[in-house]
């Protein structure tokens, strides 16, 4: 599939299923854009659905099945998008950073693909603002999900999601006590944290995906 360089193009590639749940369309919104005029579309968009499917179906399926509806805060960043994002203060790492994260049509450093969203779970975020620990979905998703990277916001409990081909399995947080919470080698990484998410549900399967319309 080509960049869109038309709304109907743009249309037909917002109608591409990545999963159960989710269609392109869902992660193409940004504010940056839309304030400023750009371009938040893939240039190569087989690249950003491969790794957005991946997103979906191993992170994000399982957790708006478990959990009930998952809101989009921001998620996929063209290059144009998120290099504006960070040379203004737009809270974007630069580019570089980014691919295989945000930018999910460019593969890393090291040739591997990779997708992030930024996501609000309002089942949490209404126990977060009765003073429930973020780290308590920190550990959750730890303990139950293939995720790479996570990163926690004050404001609603959001927090970036990543999904990578070589996952880092690391946790950091803006929110206290702030820095990293686990990464391989600290000796809080490995095994149950199951005490820290006492009332949490346990994982629920989604709705296999075979059959999928992928066009």
């Amino acid at each position: 599939m080509r960049r869109p360089q038309s709304m109907w193009s743009l249309e037909t590639l917002g109608r591409v299923r990545l999963s159960e749940s989710f269609f392109m369309r869902d992660f193409l919104y940004s504010e940056i854009a839309a304030t400023y005029g750009l371009n938040n579309s893939p240039t190569d968009p087989d690249l950003a659905i491969e790794a957005g499917r991946r997103l979906c179906e191993d992170l994000l399926e399982p957790l708006q099945a478990t959990f009930g509806r998952i809101a989009i805060r921001s998620a996929y960043r063209s290059v144009e998008v998120n290099g504006f994002g960070a040379a203004n203060k737009l809270n974007c790492s630069r580019n570089e950073a980014s691919f295989a994260g945000h930018i999910w049509d460019r593969r890393d450093g090291n040739g591997c693909m990779g997708a992030t969203a930024s996501i609000v779970i309002p089942w949490f975020a209404d126990r977060y603002a009765r003073g429930a620990d973020w780290q308590a979905m920190a550990w959750w998703v730890h303990d139950h999900l293939p995720y790479s990277d996570m990163c926690f916001f004050p404001k609603l409990a959001a927090f970036n999601l990543s999904w990578h081909e070589r996952p880092k399995r690391r946790i950091d947080s803006y929110i206290a006590p702030k820095g990293c919470l686990t990464k391989p080698g600290m000796a809080n990484h490995a095994g149950s944290h199951a005490e820290f998410y006492p009332e949490f549900p346990n994982l629920r399967a989604h709705r296999d995906n075979i059959g999928l319309d992928r066009r």
